[in-house]
């Protein structure tokens, strides 16, 4: 049962200029870079294919392919421009990657999710490979606790809560909605062709917190999401070190230890030695 993972790039951002390649936190090649790094060494994967009518991408992706030390292979192929317009809409994309990609289940994701990372994918993943036969598919989405409203045709008016007996209920008991935040779905191919969609009709809602789910979409997003992955990635680091630390704090009182032992074998030698 293969698993591919969609990774689609298109050309000329509008909101965030070179959005996939430009450094990210530090990282040459940028969010694409930390994005094919992360699904490198997700073991579930068959196939990483990397779509794009961006120059620069598919350079990027070329030269990480040449690298690739993943379980499954990492293909680059060009998007056909009437694909890569910015006016191409996403049913128009999944129809496309459902129609062009071989294999038993699709699964999507954005470089735009840059907190997204091997941990949750192999997470997810093996949820939807665990699910129960009342679901269908995945999709990765954040809970929403707060007051929403709508404005509707008799005026404005609260759509996720009612305003009695409470007018204010605290927002921690008001039932969640859920985002789709794009980090992540997954549709078996027969269910995603039948559907034409890359969820099916009863899909898992996988939840992510919000700065898992932090999504890059304007210029703002792009800081926030760097400060975000700098973070973790010092946070880790550091925890690292500690370990690192740990460790050589215990061979040395391991060694201390030895030498310990061997001074009192060799106190208790002269002791013989000067009996006999």
């Amino acid at each position: 049962m293969t698993l591919a993972m969609f990774l689609p790039c298109r050309a000329g951002s509008e909101r965030v200029r070179r959005k996939n390649t430009r450094p990210f936190a530090g990282v040459e090649g940028g969010l694409l870079a930390v994005k094919l790094a992360q699904l490198e060494a997700v073991d579930a994967l068959d196939v990483v294919i990397l779509d794009s009518n961006d120059p620069e991408v598919l350079a990027t992706g070329a030269a990480k392919q040449r690298a690739w030390r993943g379980r499954g292979e990492l293909v680059v192929r060009p998007r056909p421009d009437a694909l890569g317009a910015s006016s191409t809409t996403t049913d128009a994309l999944i129809a496309y990657a459902l129609a062009t990609v071989e294999c038993d289940t699709l699964a999507w994701t954005h470089v735009t999710s840059p907190l997204c990372d091997t941990s949750v994918y192999s997470t997810a993943i093996a949820a939807f490979r665990e699910r129960d036969a009342a679901n269908d598919s995945l999709m990765a989405v954040t809970p929403v606790r707060t007051f929403l409203w709508r404005d509707g045709e008799d005026g404005p008016s609260p759509a996720n809560y009612a305003p009695e007996p409470l007018r204010w209920p605290r927002t921690q008991d008001l039932a969640p909605l859920y985002e789709v935040n794009s980090a992540l779905f997954v549709v078996p191919r027969a269910v995603g062709v039948a559907r034409r969609d890359r969820i099916g009709e009863r899909p898992i809602l996988h939840v992510l917190d919000k700065i898992t789910a932090a999504d890059v979409d304007w210029e703002e997003d792009f800081a926030l999401a760097e400060s975000l992955f700098a973070a973790r990635r010092d946070s880790h680091k550091a925890a690292r070190s500690e370990a690192a630390v740990e460790r050589d704090s215990h061979k040395a009182a391991r060694s201390e230890a030895a030498v310990e032992r061997d001074s009192h074998k060799t106190s208790r030698s002269e002791a013989a030695v000067e009996r006999d």
